[in-house]
């Protein structure tokens, strides 16, 4: 049942009769500078702020139909099912087969579609009605007898401009992310080759290969020694952690799986599990373990040249003989891995506070998108 004064209406219905909804250009062709830019799903929210491919004025021209223009809202409908955008004031160009448009009517509000779709509940019942075995499809003609509730209009646009206040807030903790992000890497790049020395140091240091400074050593144990529910932590080849009820070592180590693409490090002290085709780095000799776990991490790509195989790309032991890294004094070791760590745990604070700002807005989406909670408008727009 929807609340007192609102209504329901298909997305047909709340569209402008003059631009019917429908998908964009089927095959782009080849990038033609001076062309027309065409929106694709993986940039459908970033209109305006990435570069995007262009199709020449003979291909796109076929689909003048599906132009956009200012306002338009966009949903995925082929594939990836049910991602949006709304077109931003400046642009021009057109959609691909995967994305749909909806020109709202002047009755409706353009950002209060776009959040309506983006909710939860709505989600689900778009994935209800996705049709295709193999490549998932939100068709045309569904897409246009799709119901979404509406409150009037301005209470529309009381809505949106709530949720745009928890986007901006969450937008902020994003870029403070990305920002204790880029210092770090910067930290890391500096601190870990040597080129910037800390302060209070900046005498000695070496280049040196792991296998002179840890004990390199692989587990015995297989996938189906895992269990759901386990005494002890189980790293295997993947990145994700299993259990097991049998631990291997008990030591603080840095484990890198033996298979895999990325090859990126963990940090573990204590009683642990250990795939036959994964690596436990330890005993450190003069060296600190959080240290080692940062200067591997650095050095990634050469666990990724050094390594073997066509298909899946796999660790060898020498690989980690050829590995080299840089090697300044203990106590400096230790006041560099103290840095990264406070930068690390300043992203985690970030992170639990996206996460947390991320929950609390879905929740009052579900009840501003239902009407179970009302947005209080000022005593002039009252009806």
């Amino acid at each position: 049942m929807i609340p007192e004064g609102w209504t329901t209406a298909t997305l047909e219905e709340i569209s402008d009769p003059r631009a019917t909804i429908r998908y964009g250009v089927v095959q782009i062709g080849a990038h033609t500078p001076g062309g027309v830019p065409i929106v694709p799903i993986k940039y459908i929210d970033q209109i305006g702020q990435v570069a995007l491919h262009l199709a020449s004025p003979e291909i796109e021209g076929k689909y003048k139909n599906s132009r956009v223009q200012a306002g338009d809202v966009l949903i995925s409908v082929k594939g990836t099912i049910g991602e949006v955008g709304i077109v931003p004031p400046g642009f021009n160009g057109n959609i691909a087969r995967e994305i749909a448009r909806i020109r709202p009517n002047g009755r409706t509000e353009a950002r209060y579609i776009a959040y309506q779709i983006q909710a939860t509940r709505t989600q689900r019942r778009i994935q209800s009605v996705t049709v295709g075995s193999t490549r998932l499809e939100f068709s045309i003609a569904t897409v246009k007898s799709f119901e979404i509730d509406l409150p009037p209009f301005g209470e529309q646009q009381a809505i949106v401009d709530v949720l745009e206040t928890w986007d901006r807030a969450i937008e902020t903790v994003e870029a403070l992310i990305a920002n204790a992000r880029a210092q770090k890497q910067a930290l890391m790049q500096q601190l870990l080759t040597g080129k910037r020395r800390l302060p209070e140091f900046g005498e000695g240091g070496r280049i040196v290969s792991l296998s002179e400074i840890v004990k390199i050593e692989t587990g015995n144990s297989n996938k189906e020694d895992s269990l759901d529910e386990g005494e002890y932590t189980f790293f295997d080849r993947s990145t994700e952690i299993r259990r097991s009820n049998q631990y291997l070592f008990d030591t603080e180590a840095i484990i890198i799986g033996g298979e895999g693409q990325e090859f990126i490090p963990k940090h573990f002290r204590g009683k642990f599990d250990l795939h036959q085709r994964a690596y436990a780095l330890h005993s450190f000799k003069e060296a600190e373990c959080r240290y080692v776990f940062y200067a591997t991490h650095h050095v990634r790509h050469l666990l990724r040249r050094y390594s073997v195989g066509s298909t899946v790309a796999s660790l060898r032991m020498p690989t980690f003989e050829r590995v080299k890294i840089w090697l300044p004094p203990l106590p400096e070791q230790k006041a560099i891995s103290a840095r990264l760590t406070a930068n690390d745990d300043e992203i985690l604070g970030l992170q639990a506070q996206l996460t947390a700002l991320r929950q609390e807005k879905a929740a009052l989406m579900q009840q501003l998108l239902t009407g179970k909670r009302r947005v209080k408008l000022p005593e002039s727009e009252v009806m």
